[in-house]
Formats: C-alpha cells, sequence, structure tokens
C-alpha cells in the first residue's frame, strides 16, 4: 500500500504540474484583451471596463486616450486614470470615470501593464461632445512608430568605476500603427547633460513591427569617458521625439583613488630611492669607527724612562737587592 499510494501522489502531482503549465501557455499564448459595458458616453458619467487572458495577479492602468493613444500617455487623461489587479484567472472588472483626454478622438480606453513584461490593449470609445479630428500623417515610409514604454536596463561595471564610458541599453515597446511594415527602422538616441543640446547618434534596429502590432526594441547608448553627473537619454524616430529617460551617472571614484595613491606612493617611492643611493655612497658607520679606533692604537717606540736628578735613590731596584744579595754571600 506503501508503494501504491507513493505512485499514486506522484501522478497526481504529475497532473497537476501539467495542468498548471498548460493554464500559464494558455494565457501566453492568448492576447490580452478589454472591452467595455457601452460604447459611447459623456464626460462626468462612468463605464466599466472588462479585461480578459491577462498575466494572473498583475496591476494594470485603465486610461482614456485621444488619438488613438498615439502620443503614449501625453494623449491620455492620467489624472482619471484608474488601477486594477488581474485575478487568478487574468481577468478583471473595473469602473471608471468618463473625461475628456488632452487630444481629440477618435478615443481608445487603453489598458497596460505597470510591472514585468510589458502588455496593452485597446477598445474603441467615443466621447460625446469632444472634438474628433483625422488622425496625423504617416511617416514617408507609411509606419507610424509610437512608444509605449521605455527603460534604461544595465549597470556599471568595475571598469566604470575607474572612468571607463557608461554603458546602458535603452528598452523600448514600440507599436506601429501605420498602414505599412517598419522594416529595421533607424532610430536616433541622444544624450544630454545639463543645459547642453542632444548629442544624436543613429542605431539601426533589425527587426519588422507590422501594422498594429508590437516589438520591444533594445538600443545602446554610451557616454564619454569619464562621464558623471545627471544625464537624459532621449530616443526619436524622423522629426518626433518618442521618449526621454533619465540617466543618473555615479563619479568615478576609482580615479581620484588612483590620484590619491599616486601623489602619496611617488614621493615615498622616491624618498627611498633617494636613501637606498646615500646609503650606497656613503661608507658604513662600523668601518669608519674601526678606522679611527685603529688609528688611535698604534703601535709605536716605547719611551725610554727618563732618570733626573730628582729620582730617589731608594726607589732604584739595586737600592732594596743589595742587602739581600749581601747577605746570601758567604
Amino acid at each position: 500500500m506503501g508503494r501504491v499510494g507513493a505512485a499514486l501522489a506522484v501522478v497526481l502531482l504529475t497532473a497537476v504540474m501539467l495542468a498548471t503549465v498548460s493554464s500559464g501557455a494558455a494565457h501566453a499564448a492568448a492576447d490580452p484583451s478589454v472591452s467595455v459595458s457601452r460604447a459611447q458616453a459623456g464626460a462626468g458619467s462612468s463605464v466599466t471596463v472588462t479585461g480578459a487572458d491577462w498575466r494572473p495577479k498583475t496591476l494594470l492602468t485603465l486610461l482614456i486616450c485621444g488619438q488613438n493613444a498615439m502620443g503614449g500617455t501625453n494623449s491620455c487623461a492620467n489624472a482619471q486614470g484608474r488601477a486594477v489587479t488581474t485575478d487568478g484567472d487574468g481577468a478583471f472588472v473595473k469602473k471608471i470615470p468618463v473625461a475628456e483626454p488632452p487630444k481629440a478622438c477618435p478615443c481608445v480606453i487603453r489598458a497596460s501593464t505597470v510591472t514585468g513584461e510589458h502588455a496593452f490593449a485597446d477598445v474603441e470609445f467615443a466621447i460625446a461632445g469632444h472634438p474628433v479630428k483625422p488622425l496625423p500623417k504617416d511617416e514617408p515610409g507609411g509606419e507610424r512608430i509610437s512608444v509605449l514604454a521605455a527603460r534604461l536596463a544595465g549597470s556599471s561595471g568595475l571598469l566604470t568605476w575607474f572612468g571607463a564610458p557608461p554603458q546602458r541599453q535603452l528598452v523600448l515597446t514600440v507599436a506601429n500603427q501605420g498602414s505599412v511594415p517598419a522594416k529595421d527602422p533607424v532610430f536616433q538616441v541622444g544624450t544630454s547633460h545639463g543645459v547642453f543640446a542632444p548629442r544624436w547618434e543613429e542605431r539601426q534596429w533589425r527587426g519588422t513591427v507590422d501594422p498594429g502590432k508590437k516589438a520591444q526594441v533594445k538600443l545602446a547608448v554610451e557616454l564619454p569617458a569619464g562621464a558623471h553627473g545627471d544625464y537624459r537619454v532621449s530616443v526619436k524616430y524622423g522629426k518626433k521625439v518618442l521618449a526621454e529617460q533619465p540617466w543618473e551617472v555615479g563619479r568615478p571614484w576609482g580615479v581620484t583613488l588612483f590620484w590619491i595613491l599616486l601623489f602619496l606612493v611617488v614621493p615615498a617611492a622616491v624618498f627611498r630611492i633617494g636613501m637606498a643611493i646615500v646609503d650606497r655612497v656613503r661608507p658604513p658607520a662600523g668601518r669608519a669607527r674601526q678606522r679611527s679606533t685603529v688609528r688611535l692604537s698604534k703601535p709605536g717606540p716605547d719611551p725610554k724612562p727618563e732618570t733626573g736628578a730628582d729620582t730617589l735613590p731608594w726607589f732604584a731596584p739595586d737600592t732594596f737587592s743589595a742587602p739581600d744579595e749581601q747577605k746570601g754571600r758567604p
């Protein structure tokens, strides 16, 4: 029974895992969608937005936008937007107030993710009394590229700490709202510091964005060596600036540390080399002292005793030995 129970538990666990994987695959395969309770409403009223096939437990924003949200959030009524979190099945129901966006219609209600991989979905919506104008003309090639989300990816390495050029990747989620595919689009990436104008460089992305589709674009960004401070990274397509991202670059303290060590180590090394040269040129103190000692103790002729009138006769050796020798004689 024990082995049978263990085998049954393994089978059940495998089935649960397969069901979870298949459910996640189904959510990943289906595109997220939104719908509204009514297609038209006036400002000041409310409308119910329903979503399906989103990632489970994901935070979304709901915005009413003009010009089909071509200008991103700049064309939306951001103050009247609402946030909602999807349930375990990736669905939601949320009532939002109807407000007039800063741009003319055609209008849409856009649902987009806040965290994780960027995803969005639009549904057409008419606002009673709000002006309606034709959409801006397409680019010369017929494509119309707009940026849905932008961020800077990457981090600084050890070489950047020592003054190497800081590098990042500008990750864009773009959509083609034109009538023809955008094949290998060429973007312009600009970096600016302070009040100076951006310095633009062309970056070509290899890929195709079909009409009505979106894609993730990664563009390399590099600053000059030793750059630090507050920078701003901009990207434009054609003559239109699509997005801007701030970039705070830390000071390369490794360079400062290098110069400090240089001013401390080099004088110390020069001093040590000078002292070594002086020690080699100057004779050792022990040898000099030994030579002076040898000179002072150099042997010479023994001085002869001087005999003068002041010498007393009883201090002479013969004076004391003569009586004894006389006593011992026969």
